[in-house]
């Protein structure tokens, strides 16, 4: 007699995909410390494997491949982070200078205001100098705080690439796993779902890193032609915001301006700064994205927005930069498996013509009973 399966009323299915949810946020929230060093050792896994496969193919020991592919990933880290560094406390020993520019160019601003719209000048002074000091101290106070959360850090950061070493000396028996949590009918559909996926989101993670670069460099060769102080640090800085659509954005155009104005005689630098952007990522969303990182995983506005103000609660700031790498990997995910493709085409940025929204409807319908 062939078992029937259990038919459960949508309600029913809602309230325990709610449930499940929440419990799983609130594990993942719980055990951020764990769960996100893993996050990163794994997305650096995938990126890093076909290094690791270069290295087998010329007969060189998987242990030492692997060794090999750590060494290199460790040096280039190295290397940029300490240029990073020196950059940064040039910067840092500029940034009262910076201030004061900035307060005076606000205060000859305001002494305007305050004759055109007759307010005692006195007191947007004494507002001004109170500013400038918390803002100094504040600053301060940020890089201690910074020095502190990193040093706390470093334990951690000892401990990824560590985990990468095992990740990837483990994956046969990790993806064997996975395929022997499914049926032995569904294992060689499963063997090819979990092999596609892994090579496309290992091409979409490749791309975004050559898009990095290429936006670094853009926006670098931009504000060096402009003559913009901490040219190269800004491009780097704006290559990694860029990561974070939308709002990593504005932040990214939001610091070279600020530094235009309190550098530049005027305030033209700003504009330009932020024309210069502009024209880059219409060239990013245009040429670069659709051809290096394929625009078969771009993720639509809605959702984007959603899923990085959703990481910077879950996890801080590693989880906005987290939050667009794994709704693709998710995606990428849902597009292999039939009874998850209309998530997957929800998650796109893909849309349709109104002829077929309702088809489409009545497939998600179809799914959820």
């Amino acid at each position: 007699m062939k078992d029937k399966g259990i038919n459960l009323p949508f309600y029913v299915k809602v309230t325990i995909f709610l449930v499940g949810s929440f419990a799983l946020l609130a594990m993942l929230y719980i055990a951020q410390g764990i769960v996100v060093p893993i996050v990163f050792a794994i997305i650096i896994a995938i990126l890093l494997q076909p290094v690791v496969d270069f290295f087998v193919r010329l007969k060189i020991n998987r242990v030492v491949s692997i060794s090999i592919t750590l060494a290199l990933m460790v040096c280039i880290l190295v290397a940029f982070g300490g240029f990073l560094f020196s950059q940064a406390s040039h910067f840092s020993e500029s940034w009262p200078i910076l201030v004061d520019k900035f307060t005076l160019m606000l205060d000859q601003a305001t002494h305007w205001a305050s004759g055109y719209f007759d307010i005692n000048p006195h007191k947007i002074d004494a507002w001004l100098l109170k500013t400038k000091n918390e803002l100094i101290n504040t600053s301060g106070a940020a890089i201690g705080q910074t020095i502190v959360n990193v040093g706390s850090s470093l334990v951690i950061l000892f401990l990824v690439p560590v985990y990468i070493f095992m990740i990837l000396y483990y994956q046969p028996l990790l993806l064997d796993f996975i395929r022997k949590l499914s049926a032995e009918n569904h294992q060689s559909e499963v063997s090819e779902i979990v092999t596609q996926s892994k090579s496309v989101i290992q091409r979409y993670l490749v791309g975004l890193v050559i898009e990095a670069v290429i936006v670094a460099t853009l926006d670098a060769t931009a504000l060096l032609i402009l003559g913009i102080d901490y040219a190269i640090l800004l491009g780097i800085l704006g290559a990694l915001l860029n990561v974070i659509p939308y709002i990593g954005g504005i932040v990214a155009v939001a610091l070279p301006m600020m530094i235009a104005i309190a550098t530049k005689s005027t305030a033209w630098y700003a504009l330009y700064v932020l024309g210069a952007y502009y024209f880059i990522q219409l060239i990013d969303n245009n040429y670069i994205v659709p051809i290096i990182v394929a625009s078969k995983v771009k993720i639509n506005a809605l959702f984007s927005i959603i899923v990085v103000i959703a990481g910077n609660a879950l996890w801080g700031i590693p989880g906005m930069f987290l939050s667009i790498p794994l709704l693709a990997i998710v995606k990428l995910i849902f597009d292999h498996i039939d009874p998850l493709k209309p998530w997957g085409f929800l998650l796109g940025d893909t849309m349709p013509t109104m002829l077929k929204i309702a088809p489409i409807l009545k497939k998600i319908i179809k799914k959820t009973k």
